[in-house]
């Protein structure tokens, strides 16, 4: 089946097949968590994306491959109410940024804006994006066959950037979001969100003026 980015809670995962990467997605929890497991082809290994809700089902979907890593995009509960049973049951190290890793159960390792994050052979890089809390994430992978893929938590959505409590963070969310994001990355580059459906930077680019004049 084609992959849409389209899963409701309670309903099964979507999967993506790219040419060293499996992508799937799953919905999780009350407040429709987006949880993404990568596994790489060649050796099997596998990365969670927010054990945000719902462990049994996220352990269901890493099955018996075992899992190397959860990553936290963010520290706001509803992304991590799942990640201490998950990583008492499969070992994982526990990766996010040291701005919002004290507000978790477990970090066992900090990632800064420019770092790396490793499944099997594929690479992720790290994006700060500051603004929806201090500490949080965008994983950015390069397919060396297609497009770039990026997720970024509770950062950016289809209609706009997260949401943030005041000026500040409003501002330091959109320049991030335009200097490490849409000014580096191609139109075709698809993104995850934390929530909700995906969307491609091309679509979601030209709103960019109305989203800083509305300020949300």
């Amino acid at each position: 089946m084609t992959y849409t980015g389209q899963v409701t809670p309670g309903g099964p995962p979507a999967a993506r097949e790219l040419a060293d990467l499996t992508i799937t997605k799953l919905s999780v929890g009350p407040m429709d968590n987006n949880a993404y497991l990568l596994r790489c082809h060649r050796t099997g290994e596998q990365l969670l994306i927010d054990a945000a809700n719902e462990p049994d089902r996220l352990l269901e979907l890493v099955g018996d491959r075992g899992l190397a890593t959860v990553v936290t995009t963010h520290r706001h509960q509803d992304h991590w109410v799942g990640l201490a049973d998950v990583l008492e049951a499969t070992g994982a190290e526990s990766v996010a940024h040291p701005a919002d890793a004290a507000e978790l159960p477990t970090v066992t390792r900090t990632v800064e804006d420019g770092g790396t994050v490793r499944v099997g052979e594929c690479e992720l890089s790290v994006i700060h994006l500051v603004g929806h809390t201090p500490g949080s994430i965008a994983l950015r992978y390069d397919d060396p066959t297609g497009h770039p893929h990026l997720f970024t938590g509770d950062s950016l959505f289809p209609g706009g950037p997260g949401r943030t409590t005041g000026d500040d963070d409003f501002d330091s969310l959109m320049a991030d979001l335009q200097n490490k994001v849409f000014d580096r990355l191609p139109d075709e580059t698809w993104f995850y969100p934390g929530h909700g459906n995906d969307s491609t930077l091309g679509t979601e680019r030209p709103a960019i003026p109305e989203w800083l004049a509305r300020r949300w």
